[in-house]
């Protein structure tokens, strides 16, 4: 994929939790609905913990367009911790498919880029640990 492209995608997706992370706190109702303080309130969170997700939200968005792959990877990390909340939350409240596809959307677009952004270092494998033939053999020489 051109890295253009791709810069874009991650600029398209960050605009989203971005948007999502100011709806967490505009008081009064959204383009989504209801203002969010009534929504947690009535999937039984406390409103202040709007406030906790929109953070969550708007950090991981910077982080998801700010280039390198820790940060990127990082970002992801996040928001697959919120959005399994969300997933969760929509599923234990029995909410209709239409208002609750977004969350499993974006939960699995996460994964993608949680994987693809893999800090390099911890792609190599684990060092392998010396089995009973190879200790025998040490113990011989050492």
């Amino acid at each position: 994929m051109p890295k253009h492209l791709k810069t874009a995608l991650y600029w398209f997706i960050a605009l989203q939790f971005a948007l999502g992370a100011v709806t967490k706190y505009w008081p009064g109702d959204t383009i989504f609905g209801p203002a969010y303080s009534v929504k947690f309130a009535d999937w039984g969170y406390p409103s202040w913990m709007r406030f906790v997700v929109g953070a969550l939200e708007g950090v991981a968005a910077v982080l998801l367009v700010i280039p390198g792959r820790r940060t990127r990877f990082l970002g992801a990390t996040v928001l697959m911790f919120v959005l399994t909340g969300a997933v969760t939350t929509h599923l234990v409240n029995h909410d209709p498919a239409v208002e609750s596809w977004a969350a499993p959307t974006h939960l699995v677009i996460m994964g993608v880029i949680a994987l693809v952004n893999w800090p390099a270092h911890w792609r190599a494998p684990a060092p392998q640990v010396a089995g009973p033939a190879r200790r025998e053999a040490g113990d011989r020489t050492g």
